[in-house]
């Protein structure tokens, strides 16, 4: 089904719920534009939140990072003089 149809199928739908309600004097607040209005505001929630864990998994990614060159670092500090002398030996040998 071609999605322009699909759409002014699901708008028609809402249109005529809003009649229908209005009818019985439950609402007149439900129609298109209404509707329209929701799911752009409810998109902009959705990419607001997709972009708040983005900055999370950012962030997280970069203190591992930091952690991980700080471990480096460390490893080389304390490994790098058994290494030096190791090599040493290997070479007077």
């Amino acid at each position: 089904m071609n999605t322009q149809k699909l759409l002014q199928l699901t708008l028609d739908g809402v249109d005529s719920l809003g009649f229908r309600l209005d009818q019985l004097g439950v609402t007149s607040r439900i129609n298109r534009h209404n509707l329209a209005a929701f799911l752009f505001a409810e998109q902009k929630h959705w990419e607001g939140e997709w972009d708040s864990l983005q900055a999370k998994v950012d962030r997280r990614r970069s203190q591992f990072e930091h952690l991980a060159l700080e471990v480096e670092a460390r490893a080389d500090s304390v490994l790098g003089p058994i290494r030096n002398q190791f090599n040493r030996f290997r070479a007077s040998q």
